[in-house]
C-alpha cells in the first residue's frame, strides 16, 4: 500500500511530530540532558516507523515536502542577519581567535571525513557527512548540504548526515566535560571556589512564553527575511552561472549579512527578536520535514565505515580541545572553560557548548570570557565559515 500525503497534510503531520518530540524531550531527561532538538526527536520516530512499515511490506509513505526547502533558506536567513561586523570588533581579539580555531577544526573534520571514507572505498564526498556537516554544522547544515551531495549522486549523504549530527550532540556533551575536567585537575589550574550561578541569560536560548505579540514589528521582520531571500535568489543564479557548487541558501545568507551591516552603518534598527523566532520557527519545520524523511535502510550497508569514523571524529575533537584549544586560549581557568565550550558545538551544536560551559562552572566556578565569546562565535559566525569550507572541499573533491 502507498500512502501519498499533499502539502497540507504533510505539514500537519509535521506539526503532530515536532510536538511528540517536544514532549518526549520533556518526559526522557537523557534527551534534555543532551539538548536533542524536538523535531529531531519526533521526525526520527516517525523514520523509524517509515522504516519498520517498508522492511514489513506494509506501506510506502511519500510526503510532499515542497515547503522544506523555503523554512530551510528562512532558518539560515535569519542566521545571515546575526552576522554583525559591528558585535564582532566588540568581542575583542579572544573572539577572533576562538574563531580561528573553529576554522581550522572545520578543515580538520573534512580533511578525515574525506580520508577516511576514501580508505573505505567509499565516496570521499560522503566522508565530509561525518565531517563538518554534521559535526560543527549540526542538523540544520546536515539538513542542507545532505540532500545537495544527494543531488551530485551521494547516495545516503542525507541519512548519513542526520545520523552523525545526532551522535556529534551526545558525544560532544561527554567529551567537553571529559576534557575539561582532566585539564584542571592534571595541571592543577587555579578555579573561582564558589559555585553560585552567574551563567548570563543568553536570549538565543532562552524560550519567552510571556513575550508581547507586535504586529508591526513580526511584520517587519518578515519583510526582511523574504527581502534577503529575494536578493539571495539571484546571487545564488549568479554562483551557480560559475560552476561552482552552493547550497540553496548562501545566496540569502550572504544578502541578509550584507542588509544587516548596511543597516548597522546607517544606525537602521532591525527586528533582531522577531527574525530570530522566525527562523528558530522555521528551523523547527525544517528538521521535523528532514527528518521524517529519513531513508534508514540506506545505513545498513555504511554501519562498519560510518561507525570507525565517527569514532575518529570524537577523537579528533577531543586531542584538538585538550592539546590545541587550551593552549592556544591561554593555558588558564577560562582555556579550559573554552575548551569545554569548542567539544559542545564542534560536535553539536552551541546550545550544548552553553551547556558544557553551565555544567562546569557550577562546579568550578563563573569564567565570564567564554559566556561572552562562545555564543558569538557559535551563533553568529561559525555557520558562514562552516559552509564556506564545505562548500570549497565539495568542489575539489567532485
Amino acid at each position: 500500500m502507498t500512502i501519498n500525503l499533499d502539502i497540507f497534510e504533510t505539514m500537519a503531520l509535521a506539526t503532530i511530530v515536532f510536538y511528540i518530540g517536544l514532549y518526549l524531550r520533556k518526559k526522557v531527561k537523557l534527551l534534555s540532558k543532551y539538548c536533542i532538538p524536538a523535531p529531531v526527536i519526533g521526525g526520527l520516530l516517525f523514520a523509524v516507523l517509515v522504516l519498520i512499515l517498508r522492511i514489513t511490506n506494509i506501506a510506502t509513505i511519500n510526503l510532499d515536502i515542497t515547503l522544506q526547502n523555503i523554512f530551510m533558506t528562512a532558518f539560515f536567513t535569519s542566521i545571515g542577519y546575526t552576522a554583525s561586523l559591528k558585535i564582532l570588533k566588540k568581542g575583542g581579539i579572544k573572539v577572533g581567535i576562538f574563531l580561528a580555531l573553529a576554522m581550522l577544526l572545520v578543515v580538520l573534520q573534512d580533511a578525515l571525513g574525506a580520508s577516511l571514507a576514501t580508505v573505505f572505498n567509499l565516496n570521499p564526498l560522503l566522508g565530509l557527512c561525518t565531517g563538518s556537516i554534521p559535526m560543527v554544522g549540526g542538523h540544520g547544515t546536515a539538513g542542507s548540504f545532505g540532500p545537495l551531495l544527494e543531488e551530485m549522486g551521494v547516495a545516503g549523504a542525507t541519512t548519513v548526515s542526520f545520523a552523525s549530527a545526532t551522535f556529534g550532540l551526545v558525544m560532544g556533551s561527554f567529551i567537553g566535560g571529559f576534557v575539561a575536567k582532566n585539564l584542571i585537575e592534571r595541571k592543577n589550574i587555579d578555579t573561582p571556589k564558589h559555585s553560585e550561578d552567574h551563567s548570563l541569560p543568553l536570549s538565543d536560548f532562552h524560550e519567552d512564553n510571556q513575550a508581547i505579540l507586535c504586529h508591526k514589528r513580526l511584520m517587519n521582520g518578515v519583510a526582511w527575511i523574504f527581502l534577503a531571500m529575494g536578493i539571495g535568489s539571484i546571487i545564488s543564479k549568479f554562483i551557480q552561472d560559475l560552476g561552482l557548487t552552493f547550497p540553496s541558501y548562501i545566496g540569502a545568507m550572504v544578502a541578509a549579512a550584507v542588509i544587516r551591516n548596511i543597516c548597522d552603518f546607517r544606525k537602521v534598527e532591525l527586528e533582531d527578536k522577531e527574525i530570530e523566532t522566525i527562523g528558530g520557527i522555521s528551523l523547527s519545520f525544517f528538521l521535523a520535514m528532514a527528518l521524517m524523511g529519513l531513508k534508514l535502510w540506506e545505513l545498513f550497508d555504511l554501519a562498519l565505515p560510518m561507525l570507525v569514523m565517527l569514532i575518529a571524529q570524537a577523537l579528533l575533537m577531543g586531542v584538538f580541545a585538550y592539546f590545541i584549544t587550551f593552549r592556544i586560549m591561554g593555558k588558564d581557568y577560562d582555556a579550559a572553560v573554552f575548551a569545554s565550550a569548542n567539544c559542545g558545538f564542534g560536535m553539536g551544536a552551541t546550545p550544548n557548548a552553553v551547556a558544557n560551559m553551565d555544567a562546569l562552572t557550577a562546579k568550578f566556578g563563573y569564567a565570564p570570557t567564554p559566556y561572552l565569546v562562545v555564543p558569538i562565535v557559535g551563533c553568529l559566525f561559525i555557520d558562514f565559515v562552516n559552509s564556506a569550507v564545505i562548500t570549497l572541499f565539495i568542489n575539489i573533491l567532485r
